[in-house]
């Protein structure tokens, strides 16, 4: 799939709870990249120049009918607050569509659990409806550490079963993804696991689904600096070697890795 090099207009900024940020945006001129698949990224370079290096940022979702591209920014450090200081109206430099993505080779009536914490949820909205376009019985088990942190959770309930756990209960189910109700009853019927989130989130998760026998994917998070293969910050150990996250993924099946 060609990557393109673009500007995109800010048509919305919506800033909500625990530092999150949503942003919808629009080429400048043209029309989206055709054939976005969900678990791919996007390098924007930051607003100030301040930063070298662009900042990577998973695809929240694609809207090809209103020619809108949606991103779910976490402010973790002086390059996404750059970027999520700009204003409505104002443009930002983006390269994509980058990397691999989810696997969507599934079937009407399928079960495909996918699993999200954290920022890494983002890429997940977008897979989930492309899912439940196929007919796939999604269900989607979303883990935070709190309530106020569960920030995208009823944009999921238009497209997959919502099942949420909190590490200090106060919403949904006590404790962490692999204590959900999906994960004792349904794990061993799902065609697969796909998952993006915290390391030791997604770790627990392929070590749940080995011991079942169940397919997954997790997206990895690893620093993608440049998106292209070339700074080999994203190096990451597999059963063939070391590889680049951002060329090679950033999607991956627990198979290929060395965890």
């Amino acid at each position: 799939m060609p990557k393109v090099h673009r500007k995109f207009s800010i048509l919305r900024k919506l800033e909500l709870e625990a530092g999150y940020f949503l942003l919808d945006l629009s080429p400048v001129e043209g029309v989206l990249p055709e054939d976005i698949q969900p678990g791919q990224f996007v390098e924007i370079s930051v607003p100030d120049h301040s930063k070298l290096l662009r900042r990577p940022i998973s695809i929240h979702f694609a809207d090809y009918k209103s020619n809108i591209l949606r991103l779910l920014i976490r402010v973790v450090g002086e390059g996404t607050k750059a970027v999520c200081s700009m204003s409505e109206g104002d443009s930002l430099d983006i390269i994509l569509p980058l990397g691999k993505g989810f696997s969507t080779e599934f079937k009407s009536g399928d079960r495909v659990i996918l699993v999200g914490g954290g920022v890494g949820v983002a890429p997940l909205l977008y897979q989930a409806a492309l899912l439940k376009d196929l007919g796939v019985d999604v269900r989607m088990v979303y883990g935070a550490r709190n309530s106020h942190e569960l920030v995208v959770a009823e944009a999921f309930k238009d497209y997959a079963e919502l099942e949420i756990t909190t590490d200090d209960g106060s919403c949904g189910t006590p404790g962490r993804v692999t204590d959900s109700l999906c994960f004792a009853t349904m794990l061993e019927s799902a065609s697969m696991v796909q998952c993006c989130g915290p390391a030791p989130m997604m770790k627990a998760v392929a070590a749940v689904c080995r011991d079942k026998g169940t397919p997954c994917e997790v997206s990895l998070e690893n620093m993608m600096a440049c998106g292209l293969g070339a700074c080999l910050c994203c190096v990451e150990k597999t059963v063939k070697g070391n590889v680049c996250v951002c060329t090679e993924g950033p999607v991956f099946n627990i198979d290929q890795l060395t965890w």
